[in-house]
């Protein structure tokens, strides 16, 4: 065997890389965040985390112990301005400060956001509070939620749900599914917006035909994320 020579380039100063702890069980987020982040410079490292099949409150408690282990497994070459966590239900269950505590445990990152945290940011950018819920989940899952986003300023008083608890069926829910509900909860007259929550649901090309057709902001799970990550690595 012959040794070679070889030459290290250097890390690029203004790509910064981003973290992603990803669901066992989600098969949207990585594609549509691929679609989101299509011009990006800095690369997104992705771990991922162990989830059950059937989204209740119990198995999303359980992520919590669980997060410090994932976030361990992200590359630690550099630090992170920003981690994402990609679990919009486990967030209001968990909460965001313990999710960025638990995470912070083993990973170098500035700061940790999460869709909760992200749609909340983003409803506040575009100065809109009244949303239409609509969520693929059982209402145990539900209420919680909009609990949680009702005490960061957002009220949800108007939701839906497909009533679903097998990640499995939520990922495979039609796009027409997802924006014939959509429509019918944003044309509400009392809301100013639509959330579509949990990032295991395809939404990336349903936003566009919603919004157009309501003439209302649209905000998915994955979109406030993706959104709020860009917004925090370039801070």
């Amino acid at each position: 065997m012959s040794y070679l020579p070889y030459t290290l380039d250097k890390d690029d100063p203004d790509a910064t890389p981003m973290g992603l702890i990803v669901l066992q069980t989600d098969e949207t987020i990585e594609p549509e965040f691929n679609a989101y982040f299509a011009d990006r410079r800095a690369p997104i490292y992705v771990s991922r985390i162990p989830s059950g099949a059937e989204v209740t409150k119990d198995t999303l408690a359980e992520m919590e112990k669980a997060l410090p282990a994932a976030a361990d497994l992200l590359p630690k070459i550099r630090p992170y301005n920003v981690v994402g966590y990609g679990c919009t239900s486990a967030s209001s269950v968990i909460g965001s400060d313990q999710i960025e505590r638990m995470v912070r445990k083993t990973c170098n990152t500035a700061v940790v956001t999460n869709p909760l945290r992200a749609a909340s940011a983003c409803a506040n950018h575009l100065g809109v509070s009244k949303f239409a819920l609509l969520s693929p989940y059982i209402e145990e899952v539900n209420e919680p939620l909009r609990r949680a986003f009702a005490e960061n300023g957002v009220s949800m008083d108007v939701f839906g749900s497909f009533g679903e608890a097998e990640e499995s069926k939520v990922v495979r829910i039609s796009q027409r599914s997802v924006v014939d509900a959509a429509l019918s909860l944003g044309a509400d007259p009392s809301v100013e917006a639509v959330f579509i929550s949990c990032t295991n649901l395809r939404t990336f090309d349903a936003i566009p035909e919603i919004a157009s057709r309501l003439r209302k902001p649209v905000l998915s799970s994955n979109q406030s994320l993706a959104w709020h990550m860009r917004k925090l690595n370039s801070a």
